[in-house]
């Protein structure tokens, strides 16, 4: 990310490996997802959810603000805690109505937050990143950990 300290842009020094961010988005317990109301103000909310096949998977009640949100607009950015560890990723949310993807959504979210999936009706959503940034916040790593990561051109 340029300006931000990382001084040897060929060697990619300082620069955060992208399993370093998968392992975080996997093992996070809270993330919040931002959207845009259809007037252009933001919305966030946190939101529990699961990183599997290169995507960020989560549900919420069809009739909630960030639902409609996404139904206008399907640009969203999602992020983890703790902030310490940052990762951002920027992406399109979709709606999933694949059974095979919905069933694997449950068998990775029903473990992950002892919640019981069995007749669960809520849409999910699936965001696949076109752009992710991230740093650690450590003293002294913030300028030599900023990483970004371009998944798309569009």
């Amino acid at each position: 990310m340029p300006g931000y300290g990382i001084l040897d842009e060929e060697s990619g020094k300082g620069l955060l490996p992208w399993s370093w961010a998968v392992e975080r988005l996997e093992r996070a317990h809270n993330y919040w997802v931002a959207t845009t109301r259809p007037d252009g103000r933001p919305h966030a909310m946190p939101v529990w959810g699961v990183w599997f096949d290169g995507r960020f998977y989560f549900s919420t009640g069809r009739q909630s603000r960030k639902a409609r949100n996404l139904s206008e607009n399907p640009g969203c950015v999602i992020c983890v805690e703790p902030a310490d560890e940052a990762i951002i990723v920027e992406g399109q949310a979709e709606e999933i109505t694949d059974q095979r993807l919905l069933r694997r959504f449950a068998e990775v979210y029903g473990p992950k937050y002892q919640w019981d999936m069995e007749g669960f009706s809520e849409p999910v959503y699936a965001v696949e990143p076109t752009v992710a940034f991230a740093f650690e916040s450590a003293p002294g790593e913030f300028t030599g950990s900023a990483t970004r990561w371009i998944f798309s051109t569009d």
